[in-house]
């Protein structure tokens, strides 16, 4: 299923084409090398004094490690991220040999959304969720204290939306995408004032 944007102007494919959708086929393998051109996508994203506060705790459907971060998913994202074929999860790492590492949340970010656009490219979809224990994954994986979860990431194939059980979450997949207009996003000269 595609939702491409209804952008004022055309832009990337990639970022047009990419949405968060909740359906996923079940039946669906991702390859290793898929998982190796994700990550590396991440890898290359830039961060502030190429500090690289990104890592990724990854777990392929069929393994502990799938079954580990599933289980620190709040129940809402468990009831329909059973279904991908990998589950990621994003961790700032917030000091390295120099002290603490400025702008990590960002820097995590940027590579999340890298990771994100070449999902896209591969033909796959990826949903980020906030609806995890950080307590959970800290446990489940021993992370060190200055590791930090911030995103689960679920990536697979497609789905038809009527895999979603309840009504609500199957209308949601098929509604419009939406964005704030430009001229309410980005301003000039004083707060409020469209720069476009």
């Amino acid at each position: 299923m595609r939702k491409p944007a209804v952008t004022s102007i055309p832009i990337a494919a990639l970022m047009a084409e990419r949405w968060s959708p909740r359906a996923y086929d079940a039946s669906f393998v991702i390859t290793s090398e898929q998982v190796r051109a994700l990550l590396e996508a991440a890898r290359w994203a830039p961060s502030f004094g190429n500090t690289q506060p990104a890592r990724y705790l990854v777990g392929v459907r069929g393994t502990p490690a799938f079954e580990a971060i599933l289980a620190t998913l709040n129940s809402g994202n468990r009831a329909w991220a059973h279904r991908a074929s990998l589950l990621l999860i994003g961790v700032m790492v917030t000091t390295n040999e120099k002290g603490a590492v400025p702008y990590a949340e960002y820097g995590l970010g940027l590579a999340s959304e890298n990771l994100v656009l070449q999902a896209v490219e591969l033909g796959l979809v990826a949903h980020q969720m906030a609806g995890f224990s950080a307590d959970a994954v800290r446990a489940a994986f021993s992370l060190p204290s200055d590791a930090v979860p911030k995103v689960a990431i679920a990536v697979g194939a497609p789905g038809h939306p009527d895999v979603l059980e309840e009504d609500w979450r199957i209308e949601r997949e098929k509604a419009e995408r939406e964005r704030l207009p430009l001229e309410e996003f980005a301003f000039t000269d004083e707060w409020g004032k469209p720069a476009l």
